[in-house]
């Protein structure tokens, strides 16, 4: 399974809708009741904050697994004043509306993994996840951490877009497929896009790019690009066709990677491999062209060091088109020992 809600909070009721639209969500991946209110009250509190502090925001509930453990991910994102000090409201008590303070607090308590983007003028990106078991202790070497964002144009409930990831100790291989134009057909052909990425996953990135332009002749298409973190040699290596765009990004600048002109499926007069350095300090993103590509991290003080998925929150609320299925997936290197939990 692998879902996202968009939910806009812009108005007082919306805070209950927020809770009510999760629910179902939670009931269709069999989550007890307990969790459910635990869910139910980060939900509730996140979407309160968006009301209170930024008057308007949305949230985006993402499904999560892991070892077989399902999971939420909820963001709340917003483009309010933002806060200078940001671990200040994480202590209960601490308010500028006259509440009592306890919002933010309670949602990192319920939480297995919280992490939070904010600074003044520049808006608020939260991240909560939530696991509905303890996630076992021998699970398979996932040197990345991965957050992405995947949404339909307004308006459609199919989505052109999609992504697959795959690892283990040697490697992490990234796909990212804009399926031409968007609706079910699109959606089609990305999610055969996805399928043929995961029988064809151990083969070097322009093989895998071979692979699922060939079997994509009987859909609309889709621009395609595949991605490989190669964590003995400390390379990226990056094969794409068409309008995918991925860059590195480490404390010396940002790198653009290269994709060639052309329609997985249709046409592609050269499929070609890049090599570039790989630090594990660095990240890399992902990101179809429903994102705009004028972004810069550089922008954003200290939100490289933030987890993934609040930094694809920071570049889907600031640079998605809105007139175009989007796509926008961060990875970033867990570090030495630091192990795979949630």
């Amino acid at each position: 399974m692998k879902k996202i809600l968009r939910i806009p909070v812009e108005e007082p009721s919306q805070v209950g809708e927020a809770r009510r639209l999760t629910v179902p969500l939670c009931r269709l991946m069999r989550f007890s009741e307990v969790d459910i209110g635990r869910i139910s009250l980060i939900v509730t509190e996140a979407a309160t904050n968006l009301v209170k502090h930024a008057a308007a925001g949305e949230l985006l509930i993402r499904t999560l697994e892991c070892g077989g453990v399902l999971g939420l991910e909820i963001l709340a994102t917003d483009r309010g004043p933002g806060m200078a000090n940001p671990a200040r409201f994480l202590q209960d008590g601490v308010s500028t509306t006259g509440s009592p303070g306890t919002g933010l607090g309670a949602i990192v308590r319920a939480s297995a993994k919280f992490d939070l983007f904010s600074s003044p003028g520049q808006g608020t990106v939260m991240m909560s996840r939530y696991w509905a078991g303890r996630l076992p202790r021998d699970l398979p070497a996932r040197p990345l951490e991965i957050g992405a964002i995947c949404l339909p144009i307004p308006g459609e409930e199919s989505c052109g877009d999609g992504w697959a990831v795959e690892q283990d100790r040697q490697r992490s291989v990234v796909l990212a497929c804009d399926g031409l134009g968007h609706g079910l057909d699109a959606a089609k052909a990305s999610l055969e896009a996805e399928r043929l990425f995961r029988i064809h996953r151990t083969r070097p990135v322009a093989e895998i790019v071979e692979m699922v332009h060939a079997g994509l002749c009987s859909t609309r298409g889709a621009a395609i690009g595949v991605l490989e973190v190669d964590h003995v040699d400390a390379v990226v290596r990056f094969c794409g066709i068409g309008n995918i765009a991925a860059r590195i990004i480490t404390a010396s600048g940002e790198r653009h990677l290269v994709s060639h002109n052309g329609i997985a499926g249709q046409e592609a007069r050269k499929i070609q491999q890049f090599t570039y350095p790989w630090d594990d300090g660095g990240l890399v993103v992902v990101h179809s062209d429903g994102i705009a590509t004028r972004w810069s991290l550089a922008d954003y003080p200290g939100l490289p060091r933030r987890h993934p998925s609040v930094v694809a929150g920071v570049l889907n609320r600031d640079f998605r088109r809105g007139h175009d299925d989007s796509l926008v997936l961060v990875a970033k290197s867990r570090g030495r020992g630091a192990g795979n939990r949630g």
